[in-house]
């Protein structure tokens, strides 16, 4: 790759049309939904943190390239932060997800299966997954960046679509790679579906076909050690997301803690922009300059 062609990489990522193809308003649960071919989804998210009493607020963004590599492989680049009231801001580390859907056509049930290697420190709050038991929020962060994890997470992603809803279930298994801690678990729960199916005659980003709402539940189920609900935490979150325009999208998702190791609430945002046929294009333009 020749690397006086990347300002026009950058150039033309910012003014090539796009369309979305998938609309999920999720933010932990997966469905059989995968990127298009050679498209390029860009997302920066962030989850607010309201702890319990005495603890200090905290705030995890998160950016994400996500890059349809095959009708039945997604691939996606994960950089997190974290940043902490009366305390510090850290980087958290990076993740690499794969996402594989064995069965090409629409069946009653969908699976996928989902691989991610995770390079991050304890100070990690993003959420995008719960497994195991609740962790603790009482450390600085002074001390949780010196504590590294390599971790490899997989999970059983099965989808189904019933008229318009979406119906997902997600079990989720992950192993510390640097610690003989065993396996942790963990589970997601996901339904949607759009506010309406059919385009007013008129252009209006506010109509309801352009809203998509749902519900998630999410939390861990123990380790190998301790199986099952005791000391883990788990979330009920409504989700909405709003299709701003062609190529854009915001979703909005407030969780309530449901256990005593949850966090009373989480607040989360993401802004999506999707950008159709990067791949072709940018292939082309280098192509064109050999």
């Amino acid at each position: 790759m020749n690397l006086r062609n990347l300002p026009l990489a950058v150039v033309l990522l910012a003014l090539t049309p796009a369309v979305f193809a998938q609309d999920t308003p999720y933010f932990v649960t997966y469905d059989h939904h995968l990127e298009e071919p050679g498209n390029l989804e860009i997302s920066v998210s962030n989850n607010l943190g309201i702890p319990r009493t005495g603890q200090p607020v905290f705030a995890a963004p998160l950016l994400e390239l996500e890059y349809g590599v095959k009708a039945w492989w997604t691939t996606e680049f994960y950089l997190e932060g974290q940043s902490r009231e009366r305390d510090s801001t850290i980087f958290t580390g990076w993740r690499l997800e794969n996402r594989f859907r064995p069965l090409a056509r629409e069946h009653r049930i969908n699976p996928v299966l989902y691989f991610e290697f995770e390079n991050v420190n304890e100070g990690s709050r993003i959420m995008k997954e719960l497994v195991g038991h609740a962790s603790s929020f009482d450390e600085p962060n002074a001390d949780l960046r010196r504590a590294h994890a390599r971790e490899l997470e997989t999970k059983l992603i099965l989808s189904s679509t019933a008229h318009d809803w979406n119906i997902s279930e997600n079990f989720i298994v992950e192993k510390n790679l640097t610690e003989n801690e065993g396996y942790e678990f963990g589970y997601s729960l996901g339904v949607w579906r759009p506010l309406a199916r059919i385009a007013s005659a008129k252009d209006c980003r506010f109509c309801r076909e352009n809203f998509i709402a749902g519900l998630e539940l999410y939390g861990g189920l123990g380790s190998t050690e301790q199986f099952g609900f005791h000391d883990t935490a788990h979330y009920l979150a409504p989700v909405i997301r709003w299709n701003v325009t062609d190529d854009s999208a915001i979703v909005l998702s407030p969780a309530v803690g449901l256990t005593s190791g949850s966090n009373p609430l989480l607040l989360r945002f993401k802004y999506q922009y999707e950008v159709n046929g990067f791949g072709r294009k940018v292939a082309s333009l280098f192509r064109s300059k050999q």
